[in-house]
């Protein structure tokens, strides 16, 4: 047997009254693992049971071990009748299973019913001994760490990044399933929680076999999803990124190469040693001797005066100007044939990461995308996934092949997503496509220096990036190029969208911003075929609108590139519904882009044309307001650069509706002259000169706030300790009574600017604030009622730019303001610098008629961990990004993964949709913050709510809300206390690591 897990009871607690009689409970405890049972004492008339079982011992295979959640059922003793159920806790072993993890699980767990919520803890001990096996036929994959986050994670180091990974599991829904005997909503809730924990399982286990067959060690940008396909079954899928990671050492662990986006951070080239003193010209061993670690997010605060090299990040050996200047040459060749070399043997050369070390991207292409509609059937065998296999396949192969045809060989922050309503599918995929360094996917047999110098030479820095991939002459669409802005040696477009965070080399002019498009299409009712046919006609004009809206709002905030971007279709019965979010930054290296012009096609009418300028006049004002707004100030260019030629366009390109195709009108209209290019917006019809008001009806965020959906705010570097992570859900009604397009738009862009308005007023304690990695979620529940769910983090920085050793009395002073605004805030501010009087967020405040569970609330303010020093931190904290400002984090200890349904038959009683469902978010905080606690750990990073799903039926009170969460249990040790630990030999090992989270030193 490969494996031994043992399990202890130790006590229980706030059980719920189960015998009316004595208004107490009988309680024992049943302990699940595979097919094989145990029970408990029953401990009698006790609310606080104290079982202090022996140890339950399973002999298991380590297969088993991956696939099997242990499940702990606490019920209630009846001597007459059936055994009532109290509620059930879910623990995934998989942490314990890797070889620098925690050795054991320990801890209170809320025990949890899909009826009634959480019912109290329960105190249990998990632990996993593990033996050797030879056997190289077997079929687990224990060891293979993964992780959510999309950089490689803070103190590893990439070795190799391998490639994409993906797998799919099916099954049939126990929701749907005919069955002889009447179910009651638990039973059928628990088995879809059991079965969706079991795939869940089993697919980390399946994509872990393909890792190992790659040689690698690590998925990181690990993305799982669930598609609810009703009749036809339930798919359990994920993607993610192959890498073999090293484990920093814990010296190298607190250099400033791992170091969070708080602090300015000492430039490291990702090829020198850290170490001044034996410093070198550049590598001299081959990759698999020296090992290069990736660059976190850093700060972005790139607010040039001049097109200055000296703000890269790599290296200044090396950098020639002689053949630098030859457009690439015969390097550009040789890198591209070595990139293809090493992108060529794989099916799909994807890469779910979203942030990457300097050199890693050479060349971004641009988004590219597919869309399929597909007709769901049944599942008829589950071991046989084939259907749906072969339907990503496909997408996967256009998005290929897009990329391909802009010159690019791999696609890099890709993601997959699917929207069901009905028998109606349609799969999403997304990246940007992106020409690599071919020194990151190769095992390291050629020499660094060489490579690293053709590197530099065909891709200057700060700017390499942004220069176009694809032939100037063979370009697969329309585009504007001019010389790059920066260096004035490679072409670049006018416009550059991606996917993906800021590369950290980036020079970027003043601050970025959220920019959202919205957009809602009523379709006629149908079933089959018919429906699909109609959403598939409908798809192409949507995504046209919504890249025109997005391209509208990037030019009337001044800005030339959008990251992050990220586009969801959503479909209901009667409307699909397109929401597209994404980062809008100046780029110094892109042209300044010209304003907006309106152009009239209507007859010469005085008041007509009177109307257009007084609208040209409200754009024109706009545009200098955001510029202003957000300190966009490109530097003007020096003489010899601007009297250097700049090319002109051989065409214009047609982004926006109803453009004339008239040859004679697009010469009046072409404006095209330099750096005073402006985008000409037409107007023929009412629907035109909407889309201008609904432009100009966007609102910047107020005062003091900024916001975007990338993990750092380009712009900002002096983050302070003081974050807030908060999810908002809003249900509404988006017309009643014969909707058009238009009434719906603007209910929907209504519905998202409130939501965004009422987070702002709730958080204006913290200004100057930022909401950082805003994250929208769109769901068509039933008709004309839309869902929009939105989880993001504020975080406070130092608007003053003040130094760090005067950052003391800022910090005291932003506490004695948020006390002082205390009573004005509707739930109580987190502040880290002071963890003893911190208290935890609860999103059960987030509206007035918000209302938590007493034992969730209760849960979340007596739960304490122990951190690095003996003062106890109140609260795991919860981020969706992968650092934690002003912090270290020392350990990763396993993937989160959770899945919970909560139903009730009494919604008016739990406070209507709002109090239900924040009530049922602020249990799965409590249970995501108790697993990681036990696990001995301190935070989640790179959290998000991947999955809202909610369905009510008021006539009869009743409701159903599924939620799927994930994220990485961390130990994180404060930079204030890391001053006060000893320093280790370069050579010393990971620290070990107590199951209470104490770190040893």
């Amino acid at each position: 047997m490969p494996g031994k897990l043992k399990v202890k009871i130790v006590a229980g607690r706030h059980l719920p009254v189960m015998d009316r009689a004595s208004d107490l409970t009988d309680a024992f405890v049943e302990v699940k693992f595979g097919n094989t049972t145990f029970k408990t004492d029953v401990y009698p008339k006790s609310l606080n049971p104290q079982w202090n079982s022996e140890w339950f011992k399973f002999e298991v295979d380590d297969e088993e071990l991956q696939d099997e959640p242990l499940q702990i059922t606490v019920l209630d003793h009846d001597t007459y009748s059936a055994n009532d159920a109290i509620g059930k806790v879910y623990i995934d072993i998989d942490p314990l299973l890797y070889s620098e993890a925690a050795t054991v699980i320990s801890g209170w767990f809320p025990i949890y019913d899909t009826i009634h919520g959480i019912r109290g803890e329960i105190n249990v001990v998990v632990k996993v001994d593990l033996f050797n096996d030879l056997n190289r036929f077997r079929q687990s994959s224990c060891g293979v760490k993964f992780f959510c986050t999309t950089s490689i994670p803070k103190c590893y180091r990439a070795v190799i990044i391998h490639g994409f990974v993906e797998e799919l599991v099916v099954n049939e829904d126990p929701e749907y399933q005919w069955i002889d005997r009447i179910r009651t909503p638990r039973a059928s809730n628990e088995a879809r929680q059991r079965l969706i924990s079991l795939m869940s399982g089993e697919l980390q286990r399946k994509i872990g076999l393909k890792v190992l067959e790659m040689r690698g060690n690590a998925v990181v940008g690990y993305l799982q999803c669930f598609d609810l396909e009703g009749e036809s079954g339930l798919v359990v899928r994920a993607i993610g990124t192959a890498c073999t990671l090293d484990k920093l050492s814990n010296t190298s662990a607190f250099l400033p190469a791992c170091n969070s986006p708080s602090k300015e951070m000492k430039e490291i080239p990702f090829n020198e040693d850290p170490n001044p003193n034996t410093h070198s010209s550049g590598p001299s061993t081959p990759l698999k001797n020296q090992t290069y670690s990736f660059s976190p997010s850093k700060s972005y605060s790139r607010q040039s005066s001049s097109s200055d090299t000296d703000l890269s990040l790599t290296p200044k050996t090396g950098m020639g100007s002689g053949s630098a200047g030859k457009e690439g040459g015969p390097f550009k060749t040789l890198l591209r044939q070595q990139t293809q070399s090493a992108l060529e043997q794989r099916e799909f050369p994807f890469f779910t990461l979203t942030t990457f070390p300097p050199g890693f991207l050479v060349h971004v292409g641009g988004v590219v995308s597919a869309r399929s509609v597909k007709l769901l059937d049944r599942i008829h065998n589950p071991d046989e996934p084939e259907t749906r296999d072969a339907w990503w396949a496909e997408i996967r192969q256009e998005i290929k092949s897009h990329a391909k045809a802009l010159g690019c060989h791999a696609v890099v922050g890709y993601s997959e997503s699917t929207s069901i309503c009905e028998e109606v599918c349609i799969l999403s995929a997304s990246g940007t496509a992106a020409v690599l360094n071919p020194r990151f996917l190769q095992d390291g047999t050629m020499e660094g220096c060489l490579e690293q110098r053709l590197i530099e030479e065909a891709s200057p820095p700060g700017c390499g990036f942004c220069h176009i991939p694809y032939d100037e002459l063979n370009m697969p669409f329309p585009a504007h190029l001019t010389y790059c802005y920066n260096c004035r040696k490679q072409k670049v477009p006018d416009v550059l969208f991606t996917t993906i965070d800021l590369p950290v080399e980036a020079i970027v002019i003043g601050k970025g911003c959220l920019i959202q498009a919205r957009l809602c299409r009523l379709k006629k009712k149908a079933q089959a075929e018919a429906n699909a046919t109609s959403i598939s006609n409908l798809l192409p004009f949507m995504e046209y609108e919504v890249h025109t809206q997005l391209m509208n709002k990037l030019k009337l905030r001044g800005m030339n590139a959008l990251f992050g971007l990220r586009i969801q279709i959503t479909v209901g019965e009667n409307m699909l519904m397109g929401l597209a979010s994404a980062t809008g930054v100046y780029l110094a290296a892109l042209p300044t882009p010209g304003g907006i012009q309106i152009a009239g096609k209507t007859p010469n009418d005085g008041t007509y044309e009177q109307h257009i300028s007084h609208m040209q006049k409200k754009i024109n004002d706009t545009i200098a307001k955001n510029k202003e707004l957000y300190e966009i100030n490109p530097p003007e260019l020096p003489e010899e650069i601007v009297g250097s030629p700049i090319p002109e366009p051989r065409q214009r390109s047609r982004l926006l509706r109803s453009q004339s195709e008239s040859s004679d009108e697009v010469t009046e209209l072409d404006l095209s002259h330099g750096k005073k290019d402006a985008f000409v917006l037409e107007i023929d019809d009412t629907d035109a000169m909407e889309d201008v008001h609904s432009l100009l009806t966007d609102v910047p965020p107020p005062s003091g706030f900024y916001s975007c959906n990338t993990e750092i705010m380009p712009g900002i570097n002096n983050w302070t300790p003081e974050i807030q992570m908060f999810t908002a859900v809003r249900v509404s009604r988006l017309s009643n009574i014969n909707p058009t397009n238009q009434t719906l738009n603007k209910n929907f862009n209504d519905l998202c600017e409130n939501l965004l308005k009422s987070l702002y007023f709730k958080l204006r304690s913290m200004v100057p604030c930022c909401l950082c990695h805003v994250n929208f979620t769109v769901a068509l529940p039933e008709d004309e009622l839309v869902q929009i769910a939105v989880t993001a983090v504020a975080i406070t920085y130092d608007k003053n730019q003040a130094l760090q050793a005067n950052k003391a009395p800022t910090e005291k002073s932003q506490q004695r303001a948020s006390t002082d605004n205390e009573e004005q805030l509707q739930f109580p501010l987190e502040l880290s610098s002071d963890p003893l009087s911190s208290q935890p967020f609860s999103p059960a405040k987030a509206t007035s008629l918000e209302k938590a569970s007493p034992l969730a609330e209760g849960y979340l303010r007596h739960r304490s961990v122990p951190s690095c020093t003996n003062s106890t931190v109140s609260v795991v904290k919860m981020t969706p990004l992968s650092f934690l400002p002003g912090a270290k984090i020392t350990k990763y200890l396993g993937i989160i993964n959770m899945f919970f349904i909560r139903e009730t038959t009494s919604l008016r009683e739990e406070g209507g949709v709002s109090g239900f469902l924040h009530a049922f978010i602020a249990e799965v905080f409590a249970m995501v913050r108790a697993h990681v606690a036990a696990l001995g750990g301190n935070a989640v990073v790179s959290y998000i709510m991947k999955q809202c799903v909610f369905m009510e039926n008021p006539n009869k009170n009743q409701a159903q809300c599924l939620i799927n969460v994930s994220g990485d249990a961390v130990i994180f040790v404060r930079e204030s206390e890391l001053e006060m630990l000893p320093v280790q030999p370069s050579t010393a090992a990971p620290q070990p690591t107590s199951s209470a989270g104490d770190v040893t030193t």
